[in-house]
């Protein structure tokens, strides 16, 4: 774990939880495409920085969710790096606190303030063209988490942060953590074009062709979103629906499935409701969700 793997001249990546790029700038100059899960990760690139020589000139975000800013705060206190993240995320990254009481929709309990959900605040500048190194180029992946951004370097790697999962994550736990089922179809769909010398997704593995990984993931959506609409077949309210896809997909809920996989689901629901598949309806003061037939 957190070995440094080359996979071209001058492109690296760490095998750790969260695949963390690396890439040469110059003889001595480096950057990072994230950070990693947490303080320790980052400890772990900076003793890969000094075993080699590297001096870290700045961490690109890929987007704001915590393993992938948990080494923010260490390695610029360390390092003096300057951190760019895409759009909102920047916002998110200075100011933590909003992925938690975004995915709990509301002020978080203690159960969920912890380094799986809440990294450590750094400062983070907008990411823009003008402060990318030279020859790199930005790929919009937007759906997974707001507008997540992916990059390709000079020396045609791409990094695609969250935009899939592997087949094995997949397999063991069916519903992948995703913001906007219709922008993430769509971003799938783009991926699922591009050509490079090789691919880099942070939780898959390392590949020279995409096209079929990129093709399973939207079918897990789409399988996804057919067993909502049957679950729904009956006027269902959320945490019924929530409780059968469970179920269903043999989970075990706990605090951080339970808003991990509910804000997902919430996002089909919005989804379906917006494409006319799903209506809404109340009694009792209870909001209950009902699949449209045709």
């Amino acid at each position: 774990m957190y070995e440094l793997i080359q996979v071209s001249d001058k492109s690296y990546y760490v095998d750790s939880p969260t695949k963390i790029g690396l890439v040469k700038l110059n003889d001595t100059d480096v950057c990072l495409i994230d950070s990693g899960n947490n303080r320790d990760a980052g400890k772990k690139i900076r003793r890969i920085l000094n075993d080699n020589g590297w001096n870290l000139k700045a961490i690109y975000n890929t987007h704001s969710n915590a393993d992938h800013i948990g080494g923010n705060k260490y390695l610029q206190e360390q390092t003096g790096c300057r951190i760019y993240a895409p759009d909102i995320n920047c916002s998110f990254t200075n100011h933590t606190i909003l992925s938690p009481a975004f995915l709990y929709g509301g002020y978080p309990c203690k159960d969920l303030r912890h380094k799986f959900l809440l990294a450590q605040e750094s400062h983070s500048e907008y990411l823009s063209m003008d402060v990318l190194p030279e020859g790199f180029e930005i790929i919009r992946l937007p759906g997974h988490f707001f507008d997540m951004a992916g990059y390709r370097t000079p020396d045609d790697v791409i990094y695609l942060a969250d935009c899939l999962l592997s087949y094995e994550t997949l397999e063991k736990y069916q519903i992948g953590f995703l913001y906007d089922v219709a922008a993430y179809l769509e971003t799938l769909e783009m991926v699922k074009t591009l050509k490079a010398k090789v691919f880099i997704p942070s939780h898959a593995g390392v590949c020279e062709d995409i096209t079929g990984l990129a093709q399973y993931n939207i079918d897990k959506v789409l399988e996804t979103a057919d067993k909502i609409m049957y679950i729904c077949n009956e006027p269902t309210c959320f945490e019924k629906l929530l409780q059968k896809l469970f179920n269903e997909y043999g989970l075990t809920m706990n605090f951080e499935q339970n808003v991990l996989v509910g804000s997902t689901v919430r996002s089909y629901l919005s989804w379906l409701k917006d494409n006319g598949r799903v209506i809404v309806k109340f009694e009792d003061n209870v909001l209950l969700w009902q699949t449209v037939c045709k």
